[in-house]
């Protein structure tokens, strides 16, 4: 699982003639390009990253269910990014483990070990749009969001919960995605998203995930504290409680290999 931040890859000049691609930006189009290329500039560098987290469930009638996970996520160079989660209760999933190898213009990789069945079982790369673990999160969400996955169009700029923020709409390029589009409120300041909506293949409003308590860590790179999507069709909801966060821990490759799963502990 990753952190589910508007986590887009360098695609070229940051700056062109001296003047920064953002102030050079005339189309709604250029402009929304322009955002993402800043929002990645900034959330590069940190190598690999590990956190814990509480995911908490709840139906439709509040009741709620918990689990515990430890994520680790490995920064790459060029690709998308690699992540392996790991559930550690309750006891009837504890071993359960994901993970993840997002790629910019090739469908992602993704695999889920099962303990009790001692079985590794891919992930289709055309059903994506699936829950993952019962949450409110697809499958598709767990991601890395590359930014060749996506055309972009800046909407406007207003405040969101006391924060100025960029609106941006998103479009997946990914024939296979579960969305048409995806409406961003990006921190003009952090450069991180505040809200997302999600709209279905019928172009209907599916979901809405907020994030909120954001910290910077290393002097540079911002994490929320809290993330909750709410799904405006089953009302049912999934909260994220993040802590924990560590950055360049030495993470390599080999951590994140198809033997990781099994090895998770």
């Amino acid at each position: 699982m990753h952190n589910f931040s508007l986590k887009i890859k360098h695609i070229g000049l940051f700056v062109l003639f001296g003047l920064p691609l953002l102030a050079m930006a005339e189309t709604p189009e250029e402009k929304g390009l322009a955002i993402a290329i800043e929002a990645d500039k900034r959330d590069t560098g940190w190598q690999d990253q590990t956190a814990s987290l509480e995911m908490v469930l709840r139906n439709r009638h509040g009741q709620e269910s918990k689990r515990i996970i430890r994520t680790k996520t490995l920064e790459v160079d060029g690709d998308g990014d690699k992540a392996l989660s790991i559930f550690d209760s309750p006891r009837d999933i504890k071993g359960t483990a994901f993970l993840s190898y997002t790629h910019a213009l090739v469908p992602d990789e993704q695999w889920l070990y099962l303990p009790a069945l001692k079985r590794v079982k891919r992930i289709s790369s055309n059903n994506k749009s699936g829950p993952f673990m019962g949450s409110e999160f697809s499958y598709e969400d767990l991601s890395s969001q590359e930014v060749e996955k996506y055309s972009y169009k800046y909407l406007r700029t207003e405040e969101i919960d006391g924060r100025e923020a960029f609106v941006i709409e998103r479009k997946p390029a990914y024939k296979y995605s579960g969305y048409t589009r995806l409406i961003t409120w990006l921190d003009t300041e952090m450069y991180q998203p505040l809200k997302i909506e999600f709209y279905d293949r019928k172009k209907a409003l599916l979901k809405t995930l907020t994030y909120s308590g954001y910290q910077q860590y290393e002097g540079q790179f911002w994490r929320p504290t809290n993330m909750s999507v709410v799904n405006h069709l089953t009302k049912k909801s999934t909260d994220l409680h993040w802590k924990d966060y560590r950055f360049r821990t030495g993470l390599t490759d080999r951590d994140f290999d198809r033997n990781s799963l099994k090895r998770a502990r």
